[in-house]
């Protein structure tokens, strides 16, 4: 058969000797059968479908004695599942008869999913296996493969709850690596881990996760990793080292963790004697809910709020576009479906402040309170109280702007690769040109320098389409520049270093904030990215709902909510941080720790 071929190598991928001197794991009773334990029943099946194109998975559903399609039964995933299942590997479908008759365990339906195989299109040709594509890659598509086809497809049959609380996840090695990826991406969806000699190594960018969890706001999950001394050190790192990293970097953040070193190499028998007592572990207080870690020393905490999350502003906003604050607590931004400038105030729902506009590219507020509208159509308009308009410049297709309190427009040209300065009279002063892809821009709390986000993609994807950028913004970089006292820019360098996923296509970064700290806030696909003076990344916000963020800016009375666009949604979420904007006066904020 092509499991017995195929799993157990994939599972010893990059094998070396285990040392004669290592100890040896013996299963317990818990992993034996015994007369009077109900026995569940196994079937297989297969999978093709359309996340992985082309590719087929073979599968298994273990169903326990006790289950009852009146209540919804928990669910445990488990990669490279061929392994798992049989009562040849770690005979999972034994421990969990053995665990749920002793009530150490819920009553937890099994589906073990082998990585996937694209077989060969003719006679004498390889096929191609997409298990390091599906378990080493960083980001949600592996998730999303569960949650959208394996687990509706269980579900069709069976009684699955469908909350992640419910849920946990297992892999060995590369399965190791995803597992963890689909509860760190999806925590909604599963909230306990077991990785068994995980490859936390640079396959394809995992060697990040320590950096990531140290620097991201905390999630709800438990995590149990297995490692061995004699673990493997090829090309990609080495596995022990790396698992102590990510050992490390859980301990530092807080999280429900566990972490058990043994002496073997790459192989499973440690993990698969653990098996019963990673099981009791990780759902030992179930169905109470898995919460994240709270007070912990990240950076990132000194700016969210304890007990303050993300809340949605009512309505739908397909095209929402470029968050801006007045400073007396309400915020504007733009629907380009519907064409009109909205504002939030406080607490409350948006209301329509402006109605049948263009296309808008960008707003920004005046030190005169004015709103200033960069459109689509070449025209950037000061709009007073009273709604009546002023043209201050024609003819720039202006991607994005920002008012200092001089009154002083920065603004950028994607098209032309251009930063301007305008004055409220409509002077025009070409700061730099043909600099790639310049998008969005923010100055600083002391207004002594400008940031600008750069991507070669989004002129290209601009030119043309007369929609705003915001939805096509891929910033790899941003830029410092040093505002000089004629308000010309000097000494721009690419200057901070976001975290950035490995999956490609993915390297969204748009809006930007401050704060009177002179920290950076930068929304991406990521997270809120928390960055210091010195241009590095010290903590990332969880983006809501799990969509890529676009947009952000301080709003509120104390300017100390954080607006931001995810989608068609805008979101609010109180912080510790206050905002400084650009048109109030400039603010000296404290040295930064180098």
């Amino acid at each position: 058969m092509r499991i017995w071929t195929t799993i157990f190598a994939c599972l010893a991928l990059y094998t070396l000797s285990t040392p004669a001197v290592a100890e040896e794991y013996k299963l317990t009773a818990d992993s034996l059968r015994h007369e009077g334990v109900p026995q569940g029943i196994v079937t297989a099946f297969k999978w093709k479908g359309k996340i992985y194109p082309g590719t087929e998975q073979d599968c298994w559903v273990y169903v326990p004695k006790q289950y009852s399609p009146a209540k919804p039964a928990c669910v445990m995933v488990f990669l490279d599942g061929g392994g798992f299942v049989s009562d040849g590997g770690f005979r999972v479908p034994t421990v969990f008869d053995n665990l749920i008759a002793k009530g150490q365990m819920p009553v937890t339906i099994g589906i073990f999913v082998n990585p996937g195989v694209v077989p060969p299109s003719r006679q004498g040709a390889l096929p191609r296996y997409n298990r390091s594509l599906e378990y080493d890659g960083l980001g949600d598509q592996y998730a999303k493969f569960l949650m959208e086809e394996i687990l509706p497809e269980v579900g069709k049959k069976y009684n699955l709850t469908k909350d992640g609380n419910g849920r946990a996840i297992c892999g060995a090695s590369s399965g190791g690596i995803c597992a963890f990826t689909v509860a760190w991406e999806r925590p909604d969806q599963f909230s306990k881990v077991f990785s068994m000699i995980g490859s936390f190594t640079n396959l394809r960018g995992s060697q990040d996760y320590p950096s990531l969890i140290r620097k991201m706001e905390p999630k709800p999950i438990r995590v149990y990793l297995q490692e061995g001394s004699n673990d493997q050190d090829i090309y990609s790192g080495s596995w022990y080292i790396s698992n102590l990293d990510m050992m490390w970097a859980l301990r530092y953040a807080r999280y429900d963790y566990k972490f058990t070193l043994g002496d073997r190499g790459h192989d499973g028998q440690q993990g698969a004697m653990l098996l019963p007592e990673v099981l009791r572990w990780l759902w030992r207080d179930y169905p109470n809910t898995i919460k994240a870690p709270v007070s912990t020393p990240q950076p990132i905490m000194s700016v969210l709020k304890e007990g303050e999350a993300w809340q949605v502003i009512t309505g739908d906003y397909q095209s929402a576009n470029t968050l801006v604050s007045d400073g007396k607590g309400d915020v504007y931004f733009a629907d380009n479906v519907t064409h009109r400038i909205l504002k939030v105030s406080g607490e409350g729902s948006p209301s329509v402040v402006r109605e049948n506009t263009a296309v808008v590219n960008a707003l920004a507020v005046a030190p005169d309170g004015n709103l200033l509208i960069a459109y689509a159509d070449k025209r950037v308009v000061s709009y007073s109280a009273n709604g009546q308009g002023r043209v201050i410049v024609t003819g720039i297709p202006v991607c994005d702007l920002t008012v200092n309190s001089r009154g002083e427009i920065y603004a950028t040209e994607t098209l032309g690769g251009n930063i301007w300065l305008f004055t409220s009279t409509g002077k025009k002063s070409l700061l730099e040109a043909r600099v790639a892809g310049v998008n969005r821009l923010v100055l600083t709390p002391d207004q002594s320098l400008l940031v600008v986000g750069q991507t070669a993609l989004a002129g290209a994807a601009y030119r043309g389409k007369g929609a705003p950028p915001t939805a096509l913004s891929q910033i790899p970089m941003l830029t410092s520049y040093q505002i000089q006292p004629d308000s010309s820019l000097a000494y721009g360098q690419q200057y901070f270093d976001l975290s950035m996923p490995h999956e490609l296509g993915k390297h969204e970064a748009a809006g930007m904030a401050v704060d009177t700290k002179g920290w950076l806030y930068v929304t991406s696909n990521v997270g809120i990215q928390y960055c210091d003076q010195a241009g590095r990344v010290n903590g990332i916000i969880a983006n809501p709902d799990f969509k890529p963020t676009t947009s952000v800016a301080f709003g509120g009375t104390k300017l100390d909510t954080l607006f931001v666009i995810a989608g068609d949604k805008v979101y609010r979420r109180r912080t510790q941080a206050k905002g400084a904007l650009p048109f109030q006066a400039p603010i000296t904020p404290p040295a930064p720790r180098l």
